[in-house]
């Protein structure tokens, strides 16, 4: 009898091809192998959804623009200064920030899968988790910075740092003028996620 192309059963259909669907089929088979509790799963995204997230990463970014000390602390060893400040855990545990500069733009991307700083920044975006935004922010950082709508002098130098499952980076945005003699508190309100991932800057008081 002739062969059905269509009628085949190799590994990769298995699943929905969605990934949302994927993972919500792979967290059900886990369920019912005892492997996982709903609770705590729900628990873990409840935290780095709404408790964890890039006002943690802010507040590190307004007190490096406002206290020397501890912009040279972060800049030598950020892993100890953010856990200082109480912002430490699973996927931040070695952290190395780097500074923007009036010659250097810097811009972080994860070419292998999506690592992150968790403790910092909470949960990453979709767009960073993209095959599109982790293959050619490396390839052509200017045309995807761009698109974001972050159009460079073109004298200034795109460094792009690659995240691993040993080091996760932090961009310390440039403090944006007009922001003198603002409060850490009010600083850390211009300080975006994109900022401190390098996809866009701090925001300017007042716009």
């Amino acid at each position: 009898m002739p062969h059905d192309h269509h009628d085949h059963d190799h590994p990769h259909t298995l699943l929905p091809p969605d990934p949302a669907l994927r993972v919500k089929a792979l967290e059900t088979l886990l369920e019912r192998k005892g492997l996982l509790d709903p609770a705590a799963l729900d628990e873990i995204i409840e935290t780095y959804a709404h408790k964890i997230g890039p006002q943690n990463g802010a507040a590190v970014v307004a007190r490096a623009w406002t206290d020397e000390d501890f912009r040279r602390a972060l800049l030598t060893d950020a892993t100890a200064a953010v856990s200082e400040m109480g912002f430490y855990g699973r996927q931040g545990e070695h952290m190395v920030a780097v500074e923007n500069t009036d010659d250097t733009h810097n811009v972080v991307v994860c070419t292998l899968c999506s690592c992150y700083p968790w403790p910092l920044l909470g949960i990453p975006p979709g767009w960073y988790k993209s095959d599109a935004y982790r293959a050619r922010v490396v390839r052509e950082p200017r045309k995807v910075l761009a698109e974001f709508g972050l159009t460079l002098p073109e004298g200034k130098k795109v460094r792009v740092w690659d995240s691993t499952a040993e080091i996760r980076y932090l961009v310390v945005p440039q403090r944006p003028a007009g922001s003198e003699g603002l409060s850490q508190e009010d600083l850390a309100k211009l300080v975006t996620r994109e900022s401190m991932i390098g996809t866009g800057l701090a925001t300017e008081p007042g716009a």
